[in-house]
């Protein structure tokens, strides 16, 4: 997967930045104003791709303003919150007469659906992502009371979220749409228990589910490592073998099936992937983080119905 839209002033001439930047905006964002408080230089760059039903744009460029009035609002016709988390430079948002100025390791959200104006007084660097407002609308959950204030990002299940988003951002021309679209869902699901804790409704549920999500994220970045185990997680994560159990209790899957199952995943990817071809399977088992090729083989074996050579032979046939 690539990025869908890529745009640059690189190529413009210098005197036609200014306006074409400005009906980039107003485009890619849905009706949108800006202005460049008043310089005569510009350059930016905006880069965005798609996580299922969520939109992520990073957004490089001078010091600039967005402003988005109530009848661009209502003319509006998708309902989206939306992020800004700064890698670099800082961004003040203003909207129901609230503002929150937030600069890298914080980020801060607002509603497309009414007014509102973002500051970028200085060079920036951001991460922009927008969300359909109507799947974090929580029963009890006050959208509006929350737009334009600081989330966070430097602890906690709003770090998760920001981490979350980044990396997401980072590796989607690396993935497949099935696995974009989950990115996407995850990060609706971060974003929802994040304001549900701004919002002082973090509940042990919403604690159940931070702390799976950490799992998850820690799984994700060690999964090719065969070191990784139990012990090694409650250690990495600050919290005890026990909690680490509770937080997948009720699930279809344990902890430790749940690795598994992400393994198997990791092998089933690298054996369907014509690159690897000629790659000997021993070399994807342990890539995928299998120890040893006989472990490897049986698991696979019971989840398919087949040894890995027969999988990968059906596929190429395919």
């Amino acid at each position: 997967m690539t990025a869908s839209l890529v745009l640059s002033t690189d190529e413009v001439p210098p005197r036609e930045r200014a306006p074409v930047w400005r009906e980039w905006v107003w485009r890619h964002f849905g009706g949108l104003d800006s202005d460049l408080y008043g310089d005569s230089d510009f350059d930016g760059h905006l880069a965005a791709s798609q996580a299922g039903d969520v939109i992520l744009t990073r957004l490089e460029a001078n010091r600039h303003r967005v402003l988005r009035t109530p009848q661009m609002a209502r003319s509006s016709e998708a309902a989206y919150l939306k992020i800004v988390a700064p890698w670099q430079g800082s961004a003040e948002v203003a909207q129901r007469g609230r503002e929150a100025a937030v600069r890298a390791g914080g980020w801060t959200l607002y509603d497309t659906t009414a007014d509102y104006t973002v500051a970028n007084p200085e060079r920036s660097d951001h991460l922009i992502v927008m969300l359909p407002k109507q799947q974090l609308a929580t029963p009890g959950l006050p959208l509006d009371q929350l737009m334009a204030r600081r989330v966070g990002g430097g602890s906690g299940i709003s770090r998760v979220a920001l981490e979350t988003m980044r990396h997401t951002y980072l590796e989607l021309p690396h993935m497949s749409e099935a696995a974009a679209r989950g990115a996407g869902d995850l990060i609706i699901q971060l974003v929802r228990l994040s304001l549900m804790e701004l919002a002082g409704q973090e509940t042990p549920q919403t604690q159940r589910e931070a702390l799976k999500d950490r799992i998850r994220q820690h799984v994700a970045q060690h999964l090719r490592d065969p070191a990784l185990s139990i012990d090694g997680i409650a250690q990495a994560l600050r919290c005890s073998k026990r909690h680490l159990h509770n937080a997948f209790a009720g699930d279809d899957d344990t902890l430790t099936g749940y690795i598994l199952q992400q393994r198997l995943a990791c092998s089933i990817r690298e054996l369907l992937d014509p690159a690897n071809a000629a790659r000997p399977i021993t070399d994807i088992a342990l890539a995928s983080g299998f120890c040893n090729l006989s472990h490897f083989s049986r698991v696979f074996r019971e989840h398919t119905g087949g040894s890995p050579s027969d999988f990968r032979r059906r596929a190429a046939t395919r």
